[in-house]
């Protein structure tokens, strides 16, 4: 579809449906003043403003030039509106949407409804081997499941047509297309469509007769001329097509509206039933993510429970704490920037790019018309909001592409008095009452979590706006949840010393078992350095015993020597590591500091990972002050026996198999960057590791880094082992739907060729690629009809169909116990597998290495060496800002 020429271009069911062509209620416009920056030369910004005309803007440092207004017409079609219609246009009709579909039926990548450098989201991609007839595993036991599916129901029958629109003469702009159509269709009684400007969805016929074209006039009232409007039949929408999907998504956004919901940011939640925290002088949102799509054997809705956290102070507020700073607009940009914040004249969230210091709320800005308004002004006359505080700086928010082409402006000024703080500090976190009140709303067992699902659907059957909404499309959702049946894997049997076995039962957790046995492999430290300063000499005194006699009850020799220090600062932590380190007195230190500051903690483990590849355990005043002291000292005897190469426990693996995890953390120092970690087991038994840390460049997160790090695994492997590994099984976190696609044809192809060319000459290369997803929606409920209540299911509870996709090999594995709120699975998804085994067996393998993160004397939810992977990214991309170094690439030092 061209743009530009004539021709009104559709946004896109998503774009659409987001604010600005409901009659009555566009968009409120956000002001947008001129943004001044010391020593840049200023340039011409597009839609800096209200209306047409631009303002003089400089070009924020980084951002790169911008185009001109006209080219951004080009680009994105028509004017950037950034306000209300002007009086003598025409109100749009309710949100519509859905990409461009022309008579061709060729889905149009204008606008949201296309993806650039990623999947399409007008493609399923469907990465089930072809071959394959069935992924369900077989072991273990029987236990009845239900999960936050509701079934969607539609008459049996029901299909969703495809109609383009054509007018004559043509009419540009989009809002009056949706009038003119809007107007056209509610004379034929027609109330259940969705339109985009250019196509019409519906489930009914507009014609006698499927393909017959309809035709009729309707009047433009802004012109006050006739337009003829010719629909023609395009096509029938399969119904696991994703516009047949998207249009089910934004019927059941709708409904939250007509039901009373706020959106903030993507999301709706109930102001009705906001809880407010006067002591942490917090307000905690109650609300509801929500999904539809095709599952295996029907179309389904995913429903669950969200909480939004608003804290009620404003970044004015912020703004006044740093003043007593030594340099506040320093402090005050330090915490602004990147936060997410929160206007509550309109529930909208916007994340804080810049601060405008040059600008106050007393500056002027120009409206549409060309008149000047002050921000105090604009606000009185368009929210009834009265500023208080005239020489507040601007706030800068730079709204992303998807949002411009939606029709938002480029630039968003915001005062701080009226942008209230959303999300917690890092010194609430901390704060045990507050995160303790905030978990007693937001941490929802079993049971109630089921009692909330089913009352949103009472209420959603029981609003007549919402009722009469999906009554018009002839749908219905079901009034219970999906049940279906699972598998609870064996448990699985672990070893200790002189093969001494071990099993968690059935809460995976294996704690008692390690305190008075021999570990698995034991690395001794006889040269111990514990640095402390001299006020924590008591706290000192009364650990070292405990640990040496917790480690002697497993078998490992820890000995100790003591090095004081007179004051806590950084340098003189520094300064005695340099020393003890450099005389060669130790193999290992013990750093004690009075609290978690991350100034100091960052600078000791970048003297001892960067600097000197020197393993250390860091311990706080406060875990050597702790009652249970004993229970402490036995999980760091583990961790550090670990970090020096031992292992707690095995178990019996596969032979001649490398496991490997990899995940991606963002840079806390510089967000243009980010830091892959990956791990690959070395032995028999899974319990010695390789790593390495790649930089790379924020759009190289999907890069080669991966594949060049498994030929160094696979170097590492054949080095210690006089062989290649017989199968490889990658576990790959930090992959979101979207970038599947990209993975798949991209990293797993560079991979598989780069391995196949170096070492898998003569030997077919044999590999699973496994994508992990912890953060879903899907929640999964151990049902026991008899006692009337669901419970979380048990740790190995395995679910391979029903709520699983069919284009996927796919499974959800819950392999923790939690014993406080409800259990989140994990998903994996198998995009690539040439290892000759079946789905149970995969199954099978995956839950056994959830049992191997040695942090941990029970499961987690993902296998070890994913764990492992993101605290080797963690620690790099938080502590370190550069790879650890190569001397250390054989160790967990990062646990």
């Amino acid at each position: 579809m061209e743009r530009g020429r004539g021709r009104a271009r559709g946004r896109g069911l998503q774009a659409a449906q987001r604010g600005g062509n409901r009659p009555g209620s566009s968009a409120p416009p956000q002001p947008q003043g001129a943004y001044p920056r010391p020593g840049l030369p200023p340039t011409v910004a597009p839609s800096a403003q209200f209306g047409g005309a631009p303002m003089r803007q400089p070009v924020p440092p980084g951002w790169g030039p911008r185009p001109a207004t006209s080219e951004v017409r080009q680009q994105h079609g028509g004017d950037i509106r950034t306000g209300p219609p002007a009086p003598n246009q025409a109100t749009p009709v309710p949100p519509t949407a859905q990409p461009g579909v022309g008579p061709s039926g060729d889905v149009a990548r204008g606008g949201n409804g296309g993806v650039r450098g990623r999947m399409s989201k007008n493609e399923i991609l469907v990465t089930r081997p072809p071959h394959m007839q069935t992924k369900k595993g077989v072991d273990g036991k029987g236990i009845l499941l239900r999960a936050n599916f509701f079934e969607l129901v539609s008459a049996e029958k029901w299909t969703l047509n495809v109609y383009h629109v054509t007018f004559n003469p043509p009419v540009e702009d989009t809002r009056i297309r949706k009038k003119l159509v809007y107007t056209g269709l509610q004379q034929r009684n027609v109330s259940g469509y969705l339109f985009d400007g250019t196509v019409i969805y519906t489930p009914v016929h507009l014609s006698s007769t499927p393909t017959e074209p309809l035709e009729f006039v309707v009047n433009n009232e802004v012109t006050k001329e006739n337009i003829y409007l010719h629909i023609s039949f395009v096509s029938v929408l399969g119904d696991g097509n994703w516009q047949y999907l998207q249009v089910f998504n934004i019927i059941i956004r709708k409904c939250f509206a007509l039901m009373g919901f706020s959106l903030l940011g993507r999301n709706y939640f109930d102001s009705k039933l906001k809880v407010t925290l006067a002591e942490h002088n917090l307000e905690v949102w109650p609300g509801f993510l929500t999904s539809m799509r095709q599952f295996e054997r029907s179309i389904m809705l995913n429903v669950d429970l969200s909480f939004k956290v608003l804290r009620l102070d404003t970044v004015y507020d912020v703004f006044m704490e740093c003043q007593r700073a030594r340099d506040p607009r320093h402090e005050f940009l330090n915490k602004i920037i990147g936060s997410i914040v929160l206007t509550k004249y309109n529930n909208k969230t916007y994340k804080v790019d810049d601060v405008d210091f040059s600008q106050t709320a007393a500056s002027s800005f120009k409206l549409r018309d060309g008149s000047d308004i002050t921000y105090i002004k604009y606000y009185e006359n368009r929210y009834k909001l009265h500023v208080k505080i005239k020489d507040q700086p601007i706030l800068i928010s730079r709204s992303k592409p998807r949002e411009i082409r939606a029709g938002m402006p480029e630039i968003v000024a915001l005062l701080p008095e009226f942008c209230s703080m959303t999300g917690l500090t890092d010194r609430q976190r901390e704060n045990f009452q507050l995160m303790k009140a905030m978990g007693d709303h937001t941490r929802v067992n079993p049971g109630e979590r089921m009692d909330k699902l089913l009352r949103f659907i009472d209420r959603l059957r029981g609003c007549p706006g919402a009722v009469a909404e999906v009554k018009k499309w002839d749908l219905q959702l079901a009034d219970k949840l999906v049940e279906f049946p699972g598998r609870v894997m064996p448990t699985e049997v672990l070893y200790l010393k002189n093969n001494l076995e071990i099993n968690g039962g059935e809460e995976a957790d294996w704690t008692r078992s390690l305190r008075s046995s021999p570990i698995y492999n034991a690395a001794n430290i006889d040269r111990l350095a514990v640095i402390f300063p001299r006020r924590m000499e008591s706290a000192i005194n009364a650990f070292m015993p405990m640990l040496e006699k917790a480690a002697a009850g497993m078998q490992i020799r820890i000995k100790g020597r003591k090095f004081p220090i007179q004051e806590d600062k950084p340098h003189n932590y520094l300064s005695e590591l340099d020393r003890v380190i450099t005389s060669q007195e130790c193999d290992m230190v013990l750093v004690a500091v009075p609290n978690n500051s991350g100034d100091r903690y960052n600078a000791i483990k970048k003297k001892c990972y960067v600097d000197r590849a020197m393993p250390c355990q860091v311990m706080t005043n406060r875990s050597l002050n702790n009652k249970g002291l004993m229970s402490i000292a036995t999980k760091v005897a583990i961790q550090m026996t670990c970090k020096m190469g031992g292992a707690p426990w095995g178990a019996c693996m596969p032979k001649n198999i490398m496991v490997c995890g990899y995940d991606v953390c963002r840079d806390t120092a510089n967000r243009g960057k980010s830091f892959a970690g990956m791990v690959a087991s070395m032995d028999e038994g899974c319990t010695q590791y390789f790593n390495a840390t790649m930089e790379h460049a924020e759009e190289q997160e999907l890069s080669n880094t991966f594949a060049s790090f498994l030929v160094l695994a696979c170097t590492e492997f054949r080095t210690r082992r006089k062989v290649l590994p017989d199968r490889i099984i990658i576990y790959r976190d930090a992959v979101g739907d979207g970038q599947i696609k990209y993975v798949k044809e991209h990293e797993v192809d560079t991979i598989k060729q780069k391995l196949t060319e170096l070492f898998y000459t003569t030997q077919p290369l044999k590999m699973a690629y496994i994508v992990v997803s912890k953060r879903i929606n899907a929640k999964i409920f151990r049902s026991q009809p008899s006692q009337r209540r669901d419970f979380n299911p048990p740790p190995g509870t395995v679910v391979d169909d029903v709520i699983t996709l069919p284009e996927r090999y796919d499974f959800y594995l819950v392999s923790q116990c939690v014993r406080q709120g409800t259990v989140s699975p994990t998903s994996y998804n198998v995009i690539e597998d040439t290892l000759g085994i079946n789905a149970n067996k995969i199954q099978r393998f995956t839950y056994k290495m959830c049992h191997m993160y040695f942090n941990w004397s029970g499961t987690i939810a993902v296998p070890a060496p994913c764990q492992y992977a993101h605290k080797l990214a963690f620690i790099t991309a938080q502590s370190l800002h550069r790879p650890a170094n190569s001397n250390l690439s054989r160790s967990l030092f990062f646990l």
